[in-house]
């Protein structure tokens, strides 16, 4: 398969990006989790309309396919498996999740859409990941809105 019939990863957290920390106001929670209420429903077919292959880029494991995937309408989407904790420890303000994205990425190009994603990450992907990248942090107050979907697509069609 050649570079141009590959589609580029999209490796998605939840927390910030899809879980909004801001002031609200939110629907009230009724499951066993409250912060699932966050949630918008709306975000589902405007991440399923991307041209990329959508991952879950999260530490809420298997339960990100049981408990937000169905809150969005998506489908189980794979799931990035993390090193163990002691491999995990960021180092020169490199994140944690880093070095895992750019191996599962195996030179894929990919976008990530963090909320902590920091300069000293994008400078370590553009050192060590030999295909394109976006790292694209979303503000965490806000989670994913029109402006990041502009950006995404942006990318994704030049890429």
């Amino acid at each position: 398969m050649t570079g141009s019939l590959v589609r580029p990863l999209l490796y998605l957290d939840v927390d910030g990006p899809l879980i909004p920390f801001g002031a609200g106001p939110y629907p009230p929670g009724d499951d066993a989790d409250p912060l699932l209420a966050r949630i918008d429903p709306a975000l589902g077919p405007r991440l399923a309309a991307l041209p990329c292959v959508l991952v879950w880029a999260t530490t809420w494991g298997a339960e990100v396919n049981e408990c937000v995937a169905p809150r969005l309408g998506l489908p189980e989407l794979p799931l990035v498996a993390w090193p163990e904790p002691s491999d995990a420890v960021g180092r020169g303000g490199v994140h944690w999740k880093t070095p895992a994205l750019v191996a599962h990425a195996a030179g894929r190009p990919f976008v990530w859409v963090d909320d902590e994603i920091t300069g000293a990450d994008r400078d370590w992907v553009a050192a060590r990941h030999p295909g394109r990248a976006l790292l694209h942090r979303v503000d965490p107050g806000r989670g994913l809105g029109a402006a990041d979907f502009t950006a995404l697509w942006a990318w994704l069609r030049s890429a």
